[in-house]
């Protein structure tokens, strides 16, 4: 079954509606998006994220229903410790094929899925059933990741597979929109990258300003552009905001 004329109205509405919703920037996509796609795919639950298999990491992370508490990082160690040996999970890092929208019945029969131990310790104990996964940018090793998670009958279908294959670069396009408003990181000149990287190192106004050449005074006057263009007021919570942005870059925009 394909996507029809009425799902294409639905994802229309979606992307519109979607980039008009600017609330909540620390959130990776707007809820109001996540739950739509949830409505159409007609699944439980979907989940956004940046996978890093070299680090072993899943940050940052957004789910809808969203989590209650903070992440197990127990549970986050049983994921890592099956990655490799479940082939959906390890697929875009093994292939470099980032583009496909893939579901677990691409690999396994249901038979054969139950005998892994990524169902067995992961995925089983979550109730969870089914799940579709597409990669909405990244490189291998690291990418940012969106899955649709069905609790309970039938698995997803070509229709389904089709509707997140074809919003997938409008998602990715909220997410680079979002990811910018959190932080003017994105917005700093390459001089005040390499001031704040020397902030960072623990440099006095004094010492950044032999390093680049130009006057303390000129360093605290870069310094203070910088404040306003992170919209903070001190020098521990602009590296911080530096620091957040580049973790949640990808390797590949």
């Amino acid at each position: 079954m394909k996507a029809g004329d009425r799902d294409l109205r639905a994802m229309r509405r979606l992307i519109v509606e979607g980039a008009q919703h600017s609330c909540e920037p620390e959130l990776l996509l707007p809820p109001a998006t996540l739950d739509g796609l949830r409505s159409l795919l007609g699944c439980d639950t979907v989940s956004v994220g940046v996978i890093d298999s070299t680090q072993r990491s899943a940050r940052p992370w957004q789910d809808l229903p969203a989590e209650t508490g903070d992440a197990d990082p127990d549970l986050l160690a049983v994921f890592f410790r099956h990655y490799w040996d479940c082939a959906p999970c390890a697929y875009p890092d093994r292939s470099g094929d980032l583009d496909s929208v893939i579901k677990i019945s691409d690999f396994y029969s249901a038979r054969q899925y139950r005998d892994t131990g990524m169902w067995s310790e992961y995925f089983a104990p979550a109730g969870v059933a089914h799940h579709m996964t597409v990669c909405l940018a990244g490189a291998p090793g690291r990418t940012l990741r969106l899955a649709a998670f069905r609790d309970t009958g039938r698995d997803f279908t070509d229709r389904d597979r089709t509707i997140l294959w074809l919003l997938r670069p409008h998602l990715y396009q909220m997410y680079r929109q979002r990811r910018a408003a959190r932080s003017g990181a994105a917005d700093l000149t390459q001089r005040q990258r390499e001031l704040l990287r020397l902030v960072a190192a623990g440099h006095t106004d004094r010492q950044i300003g032999r390093r680049l050449g130009i006057a303390e005074s000129t360093v605290r006057k870069h310094l203070q552009h910088v404040f306003e263009r992170l919209q903070v007021t001190n020098r521990a919570a602009a590296v911080a905001a530096v620091r957040d942005f580049h973790e949640d870059a990808l390797p590949v925009e």
